[in-house]
């Protein structure tokens, strides 16, 4: 294990001095949060294990920077972001950080078994924040009947979950479908300009907040979409702030958004914490002209992606072996920027090329966004015929 290279009563000394806290109950939670599912790893995708050294080193940088929250879930890298991430705190006072964690149906229907295993692999007594995981349109109706909701009610009162959740990845009448279920401590939703404008993140928004629901964000800036966008959509907002990063921006948009407890981000690397912390230790609103900029910038994105997708990785268990993601990047590629850019798929073994799909659809049940993957990949497989 690392050497603990900060001290617990420094850091403690800087809340509230550094970055931005929100009331929680009685609890200060920081509005930049943690998300253990992008760590440095040996390779991509969830097969391939977390590089404990730099991983590591990113937590206590997150720590000493008094950023207090830190998710996870049993997909993410196949229990392994929970065991790492177990092991990253245990350096630390269990009271001075807090854990979410998640049940997700299709990893194990075994809603006793996964939170017993969850709890092992973190190596604690509790979880602070606990989510029903990625319920969507298809699956709303297992996750409310299943009988987990009352289970974990008990495991509350029993005190090995502080507070019951849920992630959304669904539509506004599913959203209304789980709001007067039970009395929700806090809702996850993927929340982000892009979705605003362009999606139903808006009226998702507006649900939880008129039920007085507490809202944790996931993806503010799409997978790392927003820190890229395209040229000429990067030059409308470096025209404006010349010295602020493109994810600055997407960061911006959703936390001042009252009623959001949390803004969780999937730092990679040092850098990327860096920039984030130094967002929120600003915390600079944006005004409406800047909004109406963000408006300008994603709607340019809209017409140069094809699939917008995230790259979460909840797809990858293809039954053919595809990389999706891959194929989906490749896909939003020659969509931006021409058919040749498809090329570099004819390299590929042909069982990891796009003709290998059988169209099995087992893809779209998983993804989030509600892609319908086997459109592009169908789209993909014709045109590399004419290159």
């Amino acid at each position: 294990m690392a050497i603990c290279l900060y001290n617990v009563a420094e850091i403690n000394k800087r809340l509230g001095d550094q970055l931005r806290y929100t009331k929680f109950n009685n609890e200060s939670l920081s509005l930049l949060g943690m998300g253990i599912m992008r760590m440095p790893q040996e390779g991509e995708g969830w097969d391939n294990p977390i590089i404990y050294d730099q991983s590591e080193e990113i937590i206590d940088y997150c720590m000493a920077q008094g950023i207090n929250y830190y998710d996870t879930a049993t997909i993410y890298y196949k229990g392994g972001s929970e065991t790492f991430l177990g092991g990253a705190l245990s350096k630390y006072p269990r009271d001075s950080f807090y854990v979410a964690d998640k049940y997700n149906l299709e990893a194990e229907p075994d809603f006793r078994l996964q939170f017993q295993e969850q709890l092992e692999r973190l190596k604690m007594d509790r979880i602070d924040f606990y989510l029903l995981h990625g319920i969507s349109d298809g699956n709303v109706s297992e996750y409310l009947s299943n009988g987990c909701i009352e289970y974990f009610l008990e495991e509350k009162k029993n005190g090995r979950i502080k507070y019951l959740g849920f992630s959304f990845h669904g539509t506004p009448d599913s959203l209304r479908q789980i709001i007067p279920r039970h009395q929700w401590d806090f809702a996850m939703i993927q929340l982000n300009y892009y979705d605003w404008y362009h999606g139903c993140a808006k009226e998702q928004y507006e649900l939880l907040a008129k039920n007085d629901i507490p809202i944790m964000v996931m993806e503010p800036v799409y997978g790392g979409k927003l820190a890229e966008l395209t040229e000429e959509a990067k030059a409308i907002l470096l025209e404006a702030e010349p010295n602020k990063s493109i994810a600055s921006w997407a960061l911006r948009f959703v936390m001042a958004l009252p009623g959001v407890s949390v803004v969780l981000s999937g730092m990679s690397s040092l850098e990327q914490v860096k920039d984030n912390v130094a967002t929120f230790d600003e915390y600079k609103e944006l005004s409406e002209n800047d909004k109406e900029l963000l408006k300008k910038a994603s709607t340019l994105l809209v017409k140069s992606i094809g699939a917008l997708c995230t790259s979460c990785r909840y797809c990858s268990d293809c039954p053919k072996g595809l990389d999706i993601p891959d194929l989906l990047s490749a896909y939003n590629e020659y969509k931006a920027g021409g058919d040749w850019r498809l090329k570099r798929l004819k390299v590929l073994p042909k069982e990891k090329r796009p003709e290998a799909c059988t169209r099995c659809g087992l893809c779209v049940h998983h993804c989030p966004q509600n892609l319908d993957i086997p459109k592009y990949i169908e789209e993909m497989v014709e045109k590399i015929k004419e290159i």
